[in-house]
C-alpha cells in the first residue's frame, strides 16, 4: 500500500506502523484498520536468509492451518478411480480426459492431487501445470497413494508454502471474518512449519522478517523475538 494514500494515512491514526509487535498485538492492530466492503484475505509474509539460487536451500512445505484458510479450494484429482476421489470431496477427478482439457487451456481448479501411478502420465503436461504452480508434488503432499486422504487434507485447510525467487514466502492465512484468535493460531502454525523447513546446511539467522496484512491494509511487522530463534 502506498504511503501517500488516504487509507494509509488513516492507518497511522490507529497504530505506529514503524513499530514491531508481538503476534497477538499485530493481529489486534490489523483488526483496527478500516475494512473494505468484501471479506478481505489476511496474508502472512516471511523474509528468509536462504538463497533461492541454491537448490539445497529451497524452502517449501505444507501446513494444516488450525482454522483453514477461508478459501473454498477447487481440487482436481488425477486418478483412475474418479468415483472414489469425487466421494472424498474432489471437485473434478479423472486422468486422460482432464489431461486433454488442460492441454487445451482448461485450468478451473486451485490444487491438483495425484496417485503415484497417475503421475507417470501427468508429467507429460508439466510444462502447463508447472509454471502455474499446479503440478502435484510429493513434497507438498499432493502426490499420495491415499489420494482420498490427500483430498480431505487440502479441503480441511492444508496450504502449501514455497519460497520465491526473492527469498520471500506469502501465504493466505484467513479472512477478516475469522476471529483475531483464529488468525493468531493460524499465524503461529505457519511460522512453526516454516521454521521446521529450515535447510539443513543454512548457517546463521534463518527468518529475517515477518509481517501480516489484509488485502487493503498496510502491513504490520512482528518483533524479532517472535521468530528469531527459528
Amino acid at each position: 500500500m502506498s504511503k501517500n494514500t488516504k487509507k494509509y494515512r488513516a492507518s497511522l491514526e490507529v497504530a505506529d506502523l514503524e513499530k514491531d509487535y508481538s503476534i497477538a498485538d499485530a493481529v489486534e492492530v490489523l483488526y483496527k484498520f478500516s475494512k473494505a466492503k468484501f471479506d478481505e484475505t489476511i496474508e502472512l509474509f516471511v523474509r528468509l536468509s536462504a538463497d533461492p539460487r541454491q537448490g539445497e536451500q529451497m524452502v517449501r512445505g505444507t501446513v494444516v492451518l488450525p482454522h483453514g484458510s477461508g478459501k473454498k479450494v477447487k481440487v482436481l484429482a488425477f486418478t483412475n478411480d474418479a468415483e472414489a476421489a469425487l466421494a472424498a470431496g474432489a471437485d473434478h477427478a479423472g486422468l486422460k480426459d482432464y489431461m486433454e482439457k488442460i492441454s487445451e487451456g482448461w485450468l478451473d481448479f486451485d490444487v491438483a492431487v495425484a496417485t503415484p501411478e497417475a503421475m507417470r502420465e501427468v508429467r507429460t503436461i508439466a510444462r502447463v501445470l508447472g509454471p502455474k504452480g499446479l503440478m502435484p508434488n510429493p513434497k507438498s503432499g499432493t502426490v499420495s497413494v491415499d489420494i482420498e486422504e490427500a483430498i480431505k487434507a487440502v479441503k480441511a485447510g492444508r496450504v502449501e508454502f514455497k519460497m520465491d525467487k526473492t527469498a520471500n514466502i506469502g501465504v493466505g492465512i484467513g479472512k477478516y471474518s475469522f476471529s483475531p484468535e483464529q488468525i493468531t493460531e493460524n499465524i503461529k502454525a505457519l511460522i512453526e512449519a516454516i521454521g521446521n523447513a529450515r535447510p539443513a546446511g543454512l548457517k546463521g539467522r534463518y527468518i529475517l522478517n515477518v509481517a501480516v496484512s489484509a488485502t487493503m491494509t498496510p502491513s504490520v511487522t512482528f518483533a524479532s523475538g517472535e521468530y528469531v530463534n527459528l
